[in-house]
This record gives structure tokens, sequence and C-alpha cells, in this order.
């Protein structure tokens, strides 16, 4: 078999399980050098051994709660301490929670994992990224993004209590605005940014919530769930494919370019959401 990122690094998070996993699988047997981020120290290793069965080399393994601001520094300086560049950053780590929880750092759970860990992580390792010719940042996010309402204030702590799935939505439209205004400030230094939507996925998505809202996805994920390959594929292809190579600032589905919601294309959104992400991450 054809190994064309022979030599080519790719971090990528929330490897474990799911669409990560069936990503981490395909980039292995393509002969890329791999670093995973988990949680969980024995379901990371487990799967690492089955990443060096599929592409012949070990992967390096990297551990963190990456809803905690400190545990992302850890891994980007753990990351950074090993490599001098870094070809792709696969920001994949994600959940979704139907009761309203804070973070370590105080901030609502599913912000601080789905989009403050994509922001910060980036952050920390973009000289890196600037050091590798053609680099890419490939981000999940998800058509649950057109529930997002633009009330950005509101996102990093939901006064209110809010959560659910339009707080999920909100968090896959941050996605998309961070991708958006990081492509923007990348203008010129060869390094793209992109992210996609992997199409309904039959994973362990959900499954962290209450028996309700666990039998609920458990039976929509039977009857219409596409397979964790299947999901992966936009993700392998922004990171492996030379045909979009030179693309950047777009959200994909299916390896095409893909309709997104006016508030995704809101470039004063997307700036105030950086701003205030510096802000809760100490990163201005």
């Amino acid at each position: 078999m054809a190994r064309p990122l022979e030599g080519k690094s790719i971090l990528l998070t929330g490897a474990t399980e799911g669409i990560g996993k069936a990503a981490a699988l395909e980039l292995a047997r393509r002969g890329a050098l791999l670093t995973i981020v988990g949680r969980n120290p024995e379901k990371t290793e487990r799967v690492a051994r089955e990443l060096e069965v599929a592409g012949g080399t070990r992967p390096e393994v990297l551990l963190g709660d990456l809803s905690r601001l400190a545990d992302i520094r850890a891994v980007a300086a753990a990351y950074r301490q090993k490599h001098d560049r870094l070809d792709v950053l696969a920001n994949n780590a994600g959940g979704l929670y139907q009761t309203h929880q804070l973070s370590a750092d105080g901030f609502e759970m599913t912000f601080a994992l789905n989009h403050l860990s994509y922001f910060l992580l980036t952050r920390e390792l973009l000289e890196l990224l600037r050091k590798a010719p053609g680099a890419r940042v490939v981000s999940t996010s998800s058509h649950a993004h057109f529930r997002g309402k633009p009330d950005v204030e509101d996102w990093a702590k939901r006064p209110s209590g809010r959560a659910g799935f339009d707080v999920y939505g909100a968090t896959k439209l941050a996605n998309i605005l961070f991708t958006r205004e990081l492509s923007r400030r990348l203008q010129g230094t060869g390094v793209t940014a992109n992210c996609f939507h992997p199409g309904f996925v039959a994973t362990g998505f959900g499954m962290n919530n209450g028996p309700i809202a666990r039998f609920v996805i458990g039976a929509a994920m039977a009857l219409v769930a596409r397979t964790p390959e299947k999901g992966a594929e936009t993700l392998v292809y922004l990171a492996a494919s030379p045909d979009c190579a030179a693309v950047t600032g777009e959200y994909w589905m299916d390896c095409k370019t893909a309709r997104r919601s006016r508030h995704a294309m809101d470039d004063a959104l997307a700036a105030q959401l950086w701003a205030l992400s510096e802000e809760a991450c100490g990163a201005s």
C-alpha cells in the first residue's frame, strides 16, 4: 500500500474512539508519524497498540483532559519538547452535556472542551505549524452549528444555566468562526485552516449523559447513523489530500465544501469570539 504521509507529523485529539480513532487508523496506514491525545491512560494505550499494528510505527501518546487549560498547555509543551515542526493539527475532541456544568477553569463544559481546547492548543502549537511547509489545521465541527445563536458573550459561562443541544450547536458554530478568523490571521504563512461536518456518526458521542438521553441518541444512531470510518473520511481528506492543499477558511462535508449558516460567515462575530477566547485563556 502507498504511504503518502511518510514522514508527516500529525497530532490528533479525540483519537481514542469514534471518528478520531477511525481517522487515526487510516492516517497510520498512510505512514503518518502520529501523536494521539487521550484522557484515559489504559484506553489511549490500547488504541496506540492498534495504531502500531495498522501503521507499523508506534504513535506518540500524550495524556490530558482537554477541558482544562493547564492540561492543554501541558500537552502542547510536551509536544514542543520532542518536535521542531507539526504538519497537521487535527482538533477533534468534543462532547455534548445535557446538564449545565462548569470546567475546572469555570467555563461551561461544552464550550471549554469543544472550542477552547481547539483555540488554545492551536495557539500553543502555531510556531511549529509555521515551520512545516503547507501545514494544516483541521477542526471537527457539525451541521448542528445551524442551531447556534450568536450570543457570544454568554457562550463562555452560560449564566442562564442552559445546556444541551442548542449549547452544543453554539460550540460547533464557534468551531467554524474560529477556523474563519484563524485562516485570516494565517494569510501569507502557508498554513491552512479548515473545518468539517462528519455527519451523524455511530460513536460514543453523548453517552456521558443520563439514561433518557442515552436511549434517544442510541436509537437514532441505530436507525440513521453512518460508520465512524465514513465520518472520518473528510478529516483524512483535509489532513492528507493534495487537492485541498491551498484551500483555507472553508467548511466541508463528504470531501466537498458545504453550506454554512449566515452567522458562520460573520467576520465581526469571528473577531469577537477570538477576543473572548484570548481573554478566557489569558492568551492575548
